[in-house]
């Protein structure tokens, strides 16, 4: 269907298809009962951020205001490790995502995303570390990037992290609200997916390296504030989703050289007065998004389901909504997205991060004062 005729649908579609806007997705009519329950593994963090699995059973978690904690699988929280970066802790800003780096098992290296406070106010940066023996701190650690430019302010920095199969790392940046305009410009990082490698140099084949006035970091550009990563199990290639103002999120492939269109091209809607933004939500040379929501859904982490846990649900993709608190399952056909599913409607928590983990299920964070950690437990 083309995007002239997604829009005709959209127009057309009944109330309730519309509050979900999916062009050409069909969409559950009640409210799941799906056959999940949550269970809560851990409580008393103060808005986490992110979460990765250790090999010895235990999670690391990132909480916003700077702390990066070990969960043990009784609920136990570690005391805060030591040497991590400092963080502007401010806004939508400070400690944020946080991944093992392809090769832990041999140099326990762990990957941080964070605001990083400068002078001139924040921006994002991604820093590396070595996990001590214990557990109970960072060592070695470097800033392997940041953003060019800082801005004052504490809204969209991202950043989302995820290492392709070439062992390259991806690094999601926001447009920090200020600088919207710039996401259509190639000579900063606002608005951009960035790929660099583990040490942050920048692999050759990156497609603006030889470009003039370039940097050479980008991989694709016209972002809004991408908090979802992740690979497609099958083909490898980086999925993401992104917030829109007042709609418009957007679920994209992201590839090399792309431009997404942000501020120019989006569904997205002012947020007073409700008037569409930018030219139109269709151009030849904007890639176009495979899913997009409006009224927004606020999302937040996202995750491709691998295993067989959930009877009928492998190879879904689940993001986590922060607005309307509850979990969408994209159900997938090919890079199509065929049919959306709202599961924990009466969940009543904004869901900031989703991971499969090592058994096969599904975790969530949640963003709060006294946030939690929750398995996905499957009923029967």
């Amino acid at each position: 269907m083309s995007l002239s005729a997604r829009r005709r649908f959209i127009q057309s579609a009944p109330a309730l298809l519309t509050a979900a806007a999916i062009p050409s997705v069909a969409r559950s009519q009640v409210a799941s009962a799906a056959p999940i329950r949550p269970a809560k593994i851990a409580a008393g963090l103060e808005h986490p951020w992110s979460l990765a699995f250790l090999p010895d059973a235990t999670m690391l978690v990132t909480e916003r205001p700077g702390r990066l904690r070990r969960v043990f699988p009784d609920g136990r929280l570690s005391d805060p490790l030591k040497g991590v970066p400092e963080v502007a802790a401010r806004g939508q800003g400070g400690l944020l995502d946080v991944v093992l780096g392809p090769g832990f098992a041999a140099d326990r290296s762990v990957f941080l995303s964070f605001s990083q406070p400068t002078k001139d106010g924040a921006r994002t940066a991604v820093a590396r570390g070595t996990l001590s023996a214990d557990g109970a701190s960072l060592r070695d650690v470097s800033v392997i990037f940041a953003q060019k430019h800082a801005t004052s302010g504490g809204n969209h920095f991202g950043s989302r992290l995820a290492f392709a199969r070439d062992g390259n790392l991806f690094v999601t940046t926001g447009d920090r609200w200020s600088e919207s305009e710039r996401a259509q410009t190639l000579d900063n990082h606002f608005g951009k997916i960035l790929r660099i490698r583990p040490d942050g140099s920048v692999p050759p084949d990156n497609p603006f390296v030889n470009r003039a006035g370039a940097l050479p970091e980008i991989h694709s550009y016209g972002h809004r504030n991408v908090q979802g990563a992740a690979l497609h199990p099958d083909t490898g290639a980086l999925w993401t989703h992104e917030h829109g103002p007042q709609g418009g999120d957007e679920v994209n492939v992201e590839k090399a050289g792309a431009n997404y269109g942000w501020p120019v091209i989006t569904f997205g809607r002012q947020y007073v007065t409700g008037f569409r933004i930018g030219e139109g939500t269709e151009r030849a040379d904007v890639e176009p998004p495979l899913v997009q929501w409006t009224p927004s859904i606020a999302p937040s982490g996202m995750a491709f389901l691998t295993s067989d846990r959930y009877p009928g649900w492998r190879g879904n993709l689940f993001v986590g909504s922060l607005k309307f608190r509850m979990l969408a399952r994209l159900e997938l056909d090919g890079a199509r997205v065929a049919r959306e599913e709202r599961l924990l409607t009466d969940f009543s928590q904004r869901i900031r991060d989703v991971r499969q983990g090592p058994d096969g299920l599904l975790y969530l964070l949640t963003d709060a004062d006294d946030g939690q950690l929750v398995r996905l437990d499957p009923l029967g």
